[in-house]
């Protein structure tokens, strides 16, 4: 006898999607999420395309336009996607790419040896998930366009006319498209991010002229007040261009300006096998910093989780690095490791390959194993030339990693202790941290206090039940200034290290995390914002993932504590205190207001703090996030490393921003 789900599930259950209607039901499958990183990842599908011309050798020109209402379009002078019909579909070739997924060049070898466009679903998923898309296309010395939205054609394909004859692009593409708001949410562009794209596009693109032109309105603040009054003053929005001659040896160049490097030459390294499907290319240089800055990609896309190519790359550096010392006897006895010879290191790997394996669309990862030792090869026997060339600064560059060597063993004594303490043994966290009673990380919470007097208010107004506090006694080492084994012998930071769980650097395990909410709370002046930012310092350099997985928080004290009778308000910024004075006194001068600055937490009791600071009905936090890692990794070089100019000519420029300052 049949149950009732077998007699209600047939083929009347089964639901076809037509066209394009499942991206719009699943946009998650497609392009990571629908928040931030989805609306833009919309633009760099449309970009990638207008790349993966150039890369065939056909395109010169990218202009990138965002407009404040949202919408986005993107022009290039590539051979413009064909418009007659195809023999099979009988539609045009543009409407079949631009409504079908899995349909495009990038599966025909002759039209893209390599491209980062490579399921055919990029244009079609960003049609899909458009409110509406406009594309122009020049080709055959005539114009022509369709019009679409949320994945359907609302237009035939038109021909406008012809391409005039004075006009230097006589092919390309013009992709013009609003992402939708049922989809979205109202969002718009951010421009700091497009701008870092485009620029390292321009890097990896030698000769490739990007241009990136900008509504006045969408400018940050302190852009808008610098720039949007040249701007409107030229009749039309900023404009910028990206074009680099020598490509990512350029791009090293520009990631180490913050950095002060050990050897002037920048090395360089570029092959492409006889086939033309694979290509390898390569640039590094060694700074005096004690961490490495590695930035990968395939057929110009970036791999953040880097993948074979990376591998193989490490692999034939430490061998020719390893190769070099034993020639040259700078060790009596063994080698150096990879993690020695990554100290210090700025390098920008490359890779062209015709069939590329990733983890999923969004291409984080490389997975083709072919590749590790083609890389590896050419990295070792490069290197090998260069160093023989290059007497010198290798011996800069060997000696780099030797220190880091004995760093390491030096090191190492300290590392375990901290190794021992596990989540485990919680005998062995830190004497002054006042762990909470839930072993749930998900739920628990670690306070980082500043100060023994604030620790002491925090641990009285918690909840003990989920909130953990760790006071700190003065500031922590600077880590951008300091290997890894003073870091380690500093006391603050190792309770930090055996209070999160999850251990540092390469001993980084996300899955030991104690708390999924580790807050920094310090006083609202000065000195609390570089207690912070030393602390962020730290996190960045050697607990990045829990910064990019979103753990880190800064608490939010109020400024002001704002009393009438027996009314008691909090004031967390000036404009909010001077509107509660406003409320209080309107229409009721008889009782005096009064406002009270607190200069620290210290001042605050208990059940103030708890009120104020602490309690998540109540309370402001502000998740620290990387926005984008390469202009981070530069903002830690400019504050905390060695150059003062540098340093005191950014907070010269950016004086008036403080208090807005994103890290």
């Amino acid at each position: 006898m049949k149950t009732l789900a077998e007699t209600n599930y047939g083929a009347r259950q089964i639901k076809v999607l037509k066209g394009l209607e499942g991206i719009r039901q699943r946009p998650a499958m497609y392009i990571g999420d629908t928040g931030k990183r989805g609306f833009h990842h919309l633009l760099w599908e449309i970009v990638d395309n207008a790349v993966d011309e150039a890369l065939a050798g056909y395109c010169k020109h990218i202009v990138v336009k965002l407009f404040a209402d949202g919408s986005a379009e993107v022009v290039d002078d590539g051979r413009g996607i064909p418009v007659d019909i195809h023999p099979e579909e009988k539609k045009s070739a543009l409407e079949l790419v631009v409504t079908t997924l899995h349909a495009g060049g990038k599966f025909e070898k002759n039209a893209y040896k390599v491209s980062g466009g490579l399921h055919g679903v990029g244009i079609s998923v960003v049609n899909a998930l458009s409110e509406y898309m406009v594309v122009r296309v020049r080709r055959n010395g005539k114009i022509y366009e369709q019009r679409y939205s949320r994945g359907k054609v609302t237009s035939p394909l038109n021909v406008l006319g012809e391409v005039p004859p004075t006009d230097e692009r006589k092919t390309g593409t013009a992709v013009r498209f609003k992402p939708d708001e049922e989809i979205f949410g109202k969002r718009s562009w951010d421009v700091e991010l497009i701008r870092s794209r485009l620029r390292e596009l321009a890097y990896l693109n030698p000769g490739l002229h990007i241009k990136l032109e900008v509504e006045a309105a969408l400018l940050e603040k302190a852009e808008r007040a610098e720039k949007a009054e040249m701007a409107e003053s030229e009749g039309g929005p900023l404009v910028e261009e990206f074009y680099y001659k020598e490509g990512i040896v350029e791009y090293v160049r520009f990631l180490n300006s913050t950095k002060k490097p050990i050897h002037p030459s920048v090395i360089f390294g570029s092959k492409t096998d006889e086939s033309g499907f694979y290509g390898v290319e390569f640039a590094l240089q060694y700074n005096e910093t004690y961490y490495p800055t590695i930035y990968a990609f395939t057929n110009t896309i970036r791999n953040d989780e880097g993948g074979t190519h990376v591998v193989g790359f490490k692999a034939g550096l430490t061998r020719a690095v390893n190769d070099f010392i034993k020639r040259e006897k700078l060790l009596k006895e063994g080698g150096v490791s990879g993690d020695d010879v990554l100290e210090g290191l700025t390098a920008v790997i490359s890779v062209k390959v015709a069939e590329p394996q990733f983890e999923g669309q969004t291409k984080t990862k490389l997975g083709n194993s072919e590749v590790k030792p083609l890389v590896e090869k050419f990295v070792y026997e490069k290197l090998k030339e260069w160093f023989e060339q290059h007497m010198d600064e290798a011996k800069l560059i060997a000696k780099k990693a030797i220190s880091a060597l004995q760093a390491r063993l030096a090191a190492k004594k300290a590392k375990e202790v901290v190794r021992r303490k596990t989540v485990f043994e919680t005998n062995l966290l830190p004497g002054k941290l006042a762990d909470c009673s839930t072993k749930r990380a998900e739920e628990a919470e670690l306070f980082i206090v500043e100060g023994e007097s604030a620790g002491g208010s925090a641990k009285q107004g918690r909840d003990r039940y989920f909130q953990a506090i760790l006071p700190l006694k003065g500031k922590i080492i600077n880590v951008e200034k300091a290997n890894q084994v003073k870091v380690l012998r500093n006391d603050e930071i190792r309770a930090l290290i055996t209070a999160i769980g999850t251990g540092i650097g390469a001993d980084f395990n996300l899955e030991k995390l104690r708390y999924h909410k580790i807050i920094i709370m310090t006083d609202a002046d000065v000195d609390g914002n570089h207690i912070r930012t030393l602390l962020l310092t730290f996190f960045f350099r050697y607990m990045r993932p829990l910064i990019e997985k979103g753990y880190v928080y800064a608490a939010q004290p109020p400024l002001y504590k704002i009393t009438k009778g027996k009314v008691v308000r909090y004031a967390y910024t000036e404009e909010a205190k001077d509107k509660i004075v406003q409320e209080l006194t309107q229409g009721d001068d008889k009782k005096k207001v009064t406002i009270q600055r607190y200069k620290g937490l210290g001042e605050m009791n208990p059940e103030q703090l708890w009120e104020t600071t602490m309690d998540p009905n109540a309370r402001l936090l502000k998740r620290i996030t990387v926005k984008d890692a390469e202009a981070a990794d530069i903002l830690f070089s400019t504050l905390m490393g060695e150059d003062v100019e540098r340093r005191k000519h950014f907070i010269e420029e950016h004086a008036t921003e403080v208090a807005e300052l994103d890290i």
